[in-house]
């Protein structure tokens, strides 16, 4: 399958500086990192999407093709972001995969609940998170349709 020829932005909503190290790293061994962005807490998670603070420039904060989200973060936690982005009819056709420690059916169905896309559990081994990055790119950036994608037709 030919690769699509397209600006991937991918947005990490990821408190752990640890994780989102492995995380850059993982991404740009698959070459998907050509527009990434971090942020650590949910507050700012929804900053960046509604350009607020230091955010506030939308050149410097694009529109997300794709979030991967931890659950567990200070000041708003990835469940509530997840409610309050979905809830809203400006930012509820980004796909969001939940990428996180927690492996309880609660949160499993409840992410799912609120309108994730996908969930999954983080690795413990850098070679599991490259294969997971792998899959991901390949999936939401050569296989599916994205909404971004559609509107700039």
């Amino acid at each position: 399958m030919a690769k699509k020829s397209v600006t991937i932005t991918i947005l990490v909503a990821e408190d752990d500086a640890d994780d989102r190290f492995l995380m850059q790293e993982a991404l740009e061994e698959n070459r998907l990192a050509n527009d990434l962005h971090f942020v650590e807490d949910g507050e700012a998670l929804m900053d960046y999407l509604h350009h607020r603070g230091e955010y506030s420039q939308p050149q410097s904060s694009p529109r997300p093709s794709l979030i991967l989200l931890d659950l567990n973060m200070p000041r708003k936690d990835g469940r509530e972001a997840l409610k309050e982005i979905k809830a809203n009819p400006d930012l509820r056709q980004i796909p969001i995969v939940v990428l996180t420690t927690s492996k309880a059916e609660e949160d499993i169905l409840r992410t799912y609940d609120l309108g994730v896309s996908s969930f999954i559990a983080k690795p413990v081994v850098f070679e599991s998170m490259v294969q997971i990055m792998k899959m991901l790119g390949t999936y939401w950036f050569e296989i599916v349709e994205l909404p971004d994608r559609v509107a700039k037709k």
